[in-house]
């Protein structure tokens, strides 16, 4: 677990003027159908190919429940499930542990995660400081049977001011030989050896990191140039994912920053609940992800994939059942949201009282057990 990305957010009042209460500042920081006739022999086949699924269960976690579509709803190019959507989560851990703590998150969760989701930052890659490796071991371990999303961003955890990159440096080369090229080509041998593509975001929630790291303008340069030079470089297995925060005060910011349909193949937003952690009323599920979704449609992007790249609920310490409740409207909500193809689930804390956005206690856990059974979010990753 990356230590910078305890102080991705900033608590704050509720802006009256967000239907979500994100009051987050800017920071130094889915064809052809066959036809069957007989609606018995339809069933007898959907009966058979789901036992015969279940019957290799261990191949894709426990509780795992697969599509009752068959191949028409295999992946796409771009990884985007036709049928429904992936589940995926943010699980804390080191970079030595990563497979330990996805293990127990699954089995606690009662299925096998569609994607991780790790961070990275842009250091130089000395000794065993594995923070700037796209791809450590550990991930590609993890990566066998899951999809990865990895976070990079433009930060030097833990450097000096003097070490860390701007969006203007990065845009214009200056960390070409030292960072990019080199965790371009490791991506690149990844793919290679594994076939398998692997979702890239660079500096999600960029609303949240200007002026600190540069303006708009050159943010979109710098986004540009590592996608151009991984293209460059015949890196052809990244899925590339544009992630705001979703906070809607930001709107003018997400325009002014979006590289561009060609540089974009996923947008991603983050929203919570988060109650007491920012002051806020209580917020449902829907109402934390629908004014956002509709705001990506309505400006950037009509048919784009799109994904709850971080989603969850703080607890409520006087309604002990209302994280669980919240989390229970999952599936419901993710059916109507056009375009929604992954959902994560951030099972971790923010800084401040109150902040913590985990999983609080047994019955909020059998809720997501429960939600992410939903054949909806089981679909074939092959």
């Amino acid at each position: 677990m990356k230590s910078a990305r305890l102080f991705r957010r900033t608590p704050a009042a509720k802006d009256p003027a967000d239907p979500n209460g994100r009051h987050r500042r800017p920071r130094g920081s889915g064809r052809r159908r066959l036809l069957i006739t007989s609606a018995a022999v339809t069933c007898a086949v959907l009966f058979a190919v789901l036992a015969l699924r279940n019957a290799s269960g261990p191949d894709d976690g426990p509780g795992t429940q697969p599509s009752a579509h068959g191949g028409e709803c295999r992946p796409t190019a771009l990884l985007e499930p036709p049928c429904g959507a992936w589940f995926g989560a943010f699980v804390p851990h080191d970079k030595s542990n990563l497979g330990e703590k996805v293990r127990a998150y699954e089995e606690r969760v009662g299925r096998k995660l569609d994607i991780v989701y790790t961070y990275h930052d842009m250091s130089a890659v000395e000794g065993t400081r594995l923070e700037g490796q796209l791809l450590t071991e550990e991930e590609q371990r993890v990566g066998e049977d899951r999809m990865l999303l990895l976070s990079w961003e433009s930060k030097w955890w833990g450097g000096t001011k003097r070490q860390q990159p701007t969006w203007k440096q990065i845009a214009d080369g200056e960390l070409d030989a030292s960072v990019i090229d080199v965790q371009a080509r490791r991506v690149k041998d990844y793919g290679a050896r594994t076939g398998k593509k692997v979702f890239l975001s660079f500096d999600l929630e960029m609303d949240t990191r200007t002026p600190d790291n540069g303006t708009p303008a050159e943010y979109v340069r710098a986004y540009r140039h590592i996608h151009d030079r991984f293209r460059e470089l015949g890196v052809d297995n990244v899925v590339w994912t544009w992630i705001i925060t979703g906070y809607l005060g930001h709107a003018d910011l997400f325009e002014r920053m979006y590289p561009g349909d060609g540089y974009v193949d996923w947008i991603g937003y983050n929203q919570y609940n988060y109650y007491l952690c920012h002051g806020t009323g209580w917020l449902s599920f829907a109402q934390t992800q629908r004014a956002t979704h509709t705001w990506i449609r309505t400006h950037l992007s009509a048919d784009k994939p799109l994904m709850l790249s971080e989603f969850g609920s703080a607890a409520d310490p006087d309604r002990p059942d209302r994280q669980a409740d919240w989390y229970a409207q999952v599936p419901s909500v993710l059916k109507s949201l056009d375009g929604v193809k992954a959902a994560l689930q951030w099972n971790y804390r923010d800084p401040g009282p109150h902040c913590n956005l985990a999983l609080a206690n047994d019955r909020s856990w059998a809720s997501l057990r429960k939600a992410v059974s939903d054949p909806y979010l089981n679909q074939p990753r092959k």
